[in-house]
């Protein structure tokens, strides 16, 4: 089973919020998800993310792959040099 580390979109109508999830990557945008690492908001200003740093690395680390929009966010928090330097 591959996973993704993903967004699952939430929220109201022309107001996102993001939950940020491990889920296999055959499953719906929406749907079942394996772990929750934590929360994106870009509606504040600046935006505002909010991940379980540990969880985000171990998950790395067993090889799960970040999407594009996630791996950006990974990036700017600077959780993609941690979990390069425990690997």
């Amino acid at each position: 089973m591959a996973t993704k580390i993903r967004l699952q979109r939430g929220g109201a109508k022309k107001r996102p919020f993001y939950q940020v999830v491990i889920a296999d990557e055959r499953s719906r945008r929406d749907g079942r998800f394996i772990e929750n690492l934590g929360y994106y908001d870009p509606t504040k200003s600046p935006a505002v993310c909010k991940l379980n740093v540990e969880k985000v690395v171990a998950w790395l680390g067993k090889g799960a792959q970040p999407t594009d929009t996630v791996r950006q966010i990974l990036k700017n928090q600077g959780i993609l040099e941690q979990a390069a330097k425990a690997a």
